[in-house]
């Protein structure tokens, strides 16, 4: 008995020397406190902040937990108990490995042309690398995803596309890429491919063709594609592919044009292209599923690549049009604005008789109507995209991708002069930029649910409380990823249960939780609904 006691405590002893030592592997945040906010964390090119995922040992979690008092993936492990069903209120999570849902594709950001003219104008090489590193190194949030537009976009320096000259050749012989993707855009997502030890998938989007294939020759307004260049858009597309290809950069997926609603309303003085319901229908299935398909059958197309309100329009109402539709494409991709005002249900019931479709969140922003410009500090806008990503998560999305990576501190630069926050902040003229809480609220999915990872029933219950925002999977590694959210000023205990085991999180007022232990249920007969 003397003996196994000593084995008992000579283990707990190396666990807790493990995870001393991958606690101070990490560097902590160099914090600012910027007037009645949250922190930033303030990275030069000596020092930036990092996050090491722990290995969890068996018996034991990791909780890593950032919060508006300023914690920034602070790490705190302990023992797994065995399940005690209390007489009074007690928040408990269920979990279930066995009832899956949708496969995860992954995580990250848009590579715009401000973003990436942002991160060349850090002109320190360290500085340039500490910025990769956080967003898609193994110290950082692991990004898998990058969008990429294909062209211009109002975050872009000028209106351009990738055959301005000569008009009216439908066969593209001029098409060429622009500076800002030599220059710029490509150097920055292939820093991130070698920075990140896992693949990382691109999507490229359209904003807007070339001025002359368009109803109106020119960039912008209200306007729609000429019927004549259907086949020589679709050949736009594949060639933007090919051109990616030869710089080292494959492309995973494209969707079928950038906000389309916007190029036949009031938005339409940004660089967009508007579609009639039937005529992108159509141009998707008769010209560009068929080029870019017989290329390679692997590349997805994603359909909608709009606001969550318009699902019905450009892909049910489009389907009466046009019922081949749903096999043309691979999968839908929904923007984050005016979520708040559509339910999410809404998507469930349009893309219920369609279960070969996927669903994922193509683009998201924060801005205020009365102050457009960068909000250091925001908790309150970390509180927005952890609630929605919770939200689109629990509604089968297997990936949601951010807007601008980084931008400056004006929030550009962009031509419509309409200025956006980002989750990463450049001060050249400092020679820093800044990580905001809405780098961390992003990092407490990305770092922790990596491709492949499956989404698993959670259900609470013995809540006599206001229900906790949550959702649960299971890993590649044969782990259990629980993100929880506490939007309360005050704490509050969670018990997640895993079989007759538990793991009981203290979590901080107003925290985000990230908590991962050994999945100790195994039964490969699941009941997946995807």
């Amino acid at each position: 008995m003397i003996k196994r006691n000593l084995l008992v405590v000579g283990f707990e002893i190396s666990l807790l020397f493990s995870f001393v030592v991958g606690y101070y592997r990490d560097k902590t945040c160099a914090e600012l406190q910027v007037n009645n906010s949250s922190v930033i964390c303030v990275c030069n090119a000596t020092y930036c902040d990092t996050v090491t995922r722990e290995e969890p040992h068996p018996r034991r979690f990791m909780v890593y937990t950032s919060s508006k008092a300023g914690l920034r993936f602070k790490k705190f492990t302990s023992i797994l108990e065995v399940f005690d069903l209390l007489t009074e209120c007690s928040t408990t999570l269920e979990l279930e490995p066995r009832k899956r849902y949708q496969t995860i594709h992954g995580f990250g950001g848009a590579i715009t042309d401000s973003a990436a003219i942002n991160w060349s104008n850090l002109k320190d090489e360290e500085l340039k690398q500490n910025l990769i590193e956080s967003y898609c190194g193994d110290s950082g949030i692991q990004y898998n995803m990058l969008r990429v537009p294909i062209g211009g976009t109002d975050f872009s320096p000028r209106f351009y596309t990738y055959q301005d000259y000569p008009e009216r050749d439908k066969d593209l012989s001029n098409f060429t890429l622009a500076p800002e993707d030599l220059n710029y855009k490509l150097p920055m997502i292939k820093a991130c491919m070698k920075a990140s030890n896992a693949s990382i998938d691109i999507l490229g989007s359209l904003w807007y063709p070339p001025a002359w294939m368009k109803s109106t020759k020119k960039s912008n307004g209200i306007s729609f594609l000429e019927e004549e260049y259907y086949d020589a858009l679709a050949l736009y597309h594949l060639k933007f592919i090919k051109e990616y290809y030869k710089q080292g950069v494959p492309i995973w997926g494209i969707t079928t044009t950038n906000e389309p609603l916007s190029g036949i309303t009031k938005h339409a003085n940004d660089n967009v292209l508007g579609w009639s319901v039937y005529g992108l229908a159509n141009w998707i299935v008769n010209y560009l599923a068929p080029k870019i398909k017989r290329y390679d059958p692997s590349i997805k197309i994603l359909g909608v690549d709009d606001q969550r309100f318009t699902v019905p329009l450009w892909f049910n109402a489009a389907l009466k049009h046009v019922p081949e539709l749903g096999r043309a494409i691979d999968g839908i991709g929904l923007h984050y604005y005016e979520n708040e005002l559509v339910p999410p249900e809404i998507v469930d019931r349009c893309l219920k008789n369609y279960p070969n479709l996927f669903v994922l969140s193509s683009e998201a922003s924060i801005h205020s109507q009365t102050n457009n410009k960068v909000d250091l500090g925001s908790w309150d806008r970390a509180e927005k995209y952890i609630k929605n990503i919770i939200e689109d998560l629990n509604h089968n999305y297997t990936a949601w991708i951010d807007w601008n990576v980084c931008l400056d501190k004006m929030g550009g630069p962009v031509l419509s002069k309409t200025y956006l926050d980002s989750p990463v902040i450049v001060d050249p003229d400092a020679g820093v930029f800044y990580k905001q809480p809405l780098f961390y609220a992003m990092g407490h999915f990305s770092k922790f649910i990596p491709k492949g990872s499956k989404r698993i029933q959670s259900m609470e219950k013995y809540n006599c409380g206001d229900p906790i925002k949550h959702v649960a999977f299971s890993t590649p590694m044969n782990t259990i990823v629980v993100v929880v959210f506490n939007d309360k000023n005050k704490e509050k205990v969670v018990r997640l249960k895993l079989g007759y085991s538990q793991a009981k999180v203290l979590l901080e007022k107003n925290s985000i939780a990230t908590v991962e232990f050994h999945n100790d249920v195994i039964d490969e007969s699941c009941d997946c609904e995807k």
